[in-house]
């Protein structure tokens, strides 16, 4: 599969450097909420395999960067900040392509962003330390935790790392999306109404869940996974969430989990089950009767 789109630089025959950038993306959250200890807006990341592809092409006779496509303008600004904080040369073309959809709460555009700044780090040798990434990113917006690898509790809105947690299972997400579009930068800042026994328990839950994804133990990870879901009802309510509960209940998966600021939602397997592949065909059966187009994404 060919992951980048060279035909629309064909006019550009002096290029002369070349880099190339890959993030995955994040099925939505495993837990979201905030903390009581800080009163912190946190998330703690799903990783998926599906990722955005970034080509940065160096080009000094340009005096500009030429983003493809022109619709990825927030990762023009991070590569316009990239390059004048290193004063580097600035004229190039940034194209990005994606296997993420927008708005849906699978953090494309983190992942954009991630991807370009590794692409522009690729073509002139630089290592940008992840610190300095979210320095840049900071101002921009709100910022999924996609530049680590593995699992890590994070502070979105700050755009800062809370705590690297670990490498998660092999989890299939079996996904249906309820339609629509959500902007992240308009949704994050929204107030959101939780008590401090709410705040308390995402505390507790943020403990639990740190602990059962270092012992792999998947039921405690897909059981807080399924509250987080609830517990977000309130903030952007699911309408099929109970469906797709019950089906997961039926199936006999690890639990639900949605993207608390998107539109998507599914059901978590344990892909190294002797009866995984049962559960996942009754489990997509069943998921197409609510929704017609049913997705599955793998960690």
């Amino acid at each position: 599969m060919s992951m980048i789109k060279t035909s629309s630089i064909s006019r550009f025959p002096n290029t002369n450097d070349v880099g190339i950038g890959v993030s995955v993306g994040t099925f939505g959250e495993l837990l979201q909420g905030i903390l009581e200890e800080n009163n912190l807006d946190f998330l703690v990341t799903l990783p998926i395999k599906n990722a955005s592809y970034a080509t940065f092409y160096s080009i000094p006779t340009l005096q500009e960067i030429v983003i493809v496509p022109r619709s990825k303008q927030k990762s023009k600004r991070l590569v316009e900040k990239i390059i004048q904080h290193y004063g580097l040369p600035p004229g190039g073309i940034l194209e990005i392509n994606s296997e993420l959809p927008v708005g849906k709460g699978l953090a494309s555009s983190s992942a954009d962003l991630v991807a370009a700044s590794r692409a522009v780090g690729d073509c002139f040798h630089i290592n940008i330390e992840p610190s300095l990434l979210e320095w840049f990113l900071s101002s921009i917006e709100p910022t999924d935790g996609v530049m680590y690898e593995g699992s890590v509790s994070y502070y979105h809105k700050e755009v800062r790392l809370r705590e690297y947690i670990g490498e998660l299972p092999a989890l299939c997400i079996l996904s249906i999306d309820e339609g629509g579009t959500i902007d992240t930068v308009e949704f994050n800042k929204r107030t959101k109404p939780y008590t401090q026994e709410e705040k308390m328990e995402y505390s507790l839950l943020l403990q639990k869940i740190t602990k059962a994804i270092r012992e792999r133990d998947v039921h405690t990870i897909g059981a807080v996974s399924s509250r987080s879901a609830i517990l977000n009802q309130k903030i952007l309510p699911k309408k099929l969430l109970p469906e797709v509960m019950e089906i997961n209940e039926k199936i006999g998966g690890l639990g639900t989990v949605v993207a608390h600021s998107g539109t998507s939602l599914g059901i978590l397997l344990l892909k190294e089950e002797p009866d995984f592949y049962q559960k996942l065909e009754l489990g997509y059966r069943w998921l197409s009767e609510l929704n017609k187009e049913v997705h599955v994404y793998h960690t």
